[in-house]
């Protein structure tokens, strides 16, 4: 009789553990989700040193659609604004030499117990692959784990972290934070039903 009582137990502890398991890693898919797609991506268009240009564009652009606007600029056929009536200027858009933003978002890195060293190099603008390790790390947790980090070491993820990005105004982590105890509510709701 005792064996069955603790067989029963036991089983009873194992379910439980798999349940938290599947909490915590529910958890951490939403918060690692939150955190990526928060992230601001590099966009020149937005930077400060572009806004001149930007707006000379923005105008080229305005003036040129409102050319469209009289029929007798038009060509006949296509019905495109004729070469003599559209402005063909621009500013050009700085970037450093093969600039491409997305690499503070692909550079969330999931761990266990001790915080991420150094950096992933991964440029991931849409955060896909990101979120995809991320996932598969937090796949493998454990109840007896100490704790997850969600870690970023750009160097400039402070900066970004303080509001530096119009993209990200008052942060990521800040907002995840708040949002956690959300998470994991609907994580339970998640794995109960």
């Amino acid at each position: 009789m005792s064996q069955a009582f603790m067989k029963s137990v036991n089983l009873f502890v194992e379910h439980a553990q798999a349940d938290m398991e599947a909490v915590v890693k529910k958890t951490g898919f939403k918060i690692l989700a939150q955190l990526v797609q928060m992230s601001p991506v590099g966009n020149p268009e937005l930077w400060e040193i572009n806004q001149t240009a930007v707006g000379y564009n923005q105008a080229v652009f305005e003036h040129n659609e409102e050319l469209r606007k009289d029929p007798n600029n038009l060509t006949p056929k296509k019905r495109q604004l004729k070469k003599r009536a559209r402005v063909n200027d621009s500013m050009d858009i700085k970037a450093p030499p093969g600039y491409t933003g997305g690499r503070f978002r692909g550079n969330w890195q999931v761990t266990f117990d001790v915080p991420a060293d150094g950096e992933t190099g991964r440029v991931d603008k849409s955060g896909n692959m990101t979120k995809a390790v991320g996932n598969y790390v937090l796949e493998q947790f454990k109840v007896g784990m100490n704790a997850i980090y969600f870690t970023n070491n750009v160097p400039y993820a402070y900066p970004l972290e303080m509001g530096h990005s119009k993209q990200a105004p008052n942060g990521m982590v800040a907002i995840t934070a708040e949002n956690v105890s959300q998470f994991f509510r609907d994580a339970i709701a998640e794995v109960k039903s």
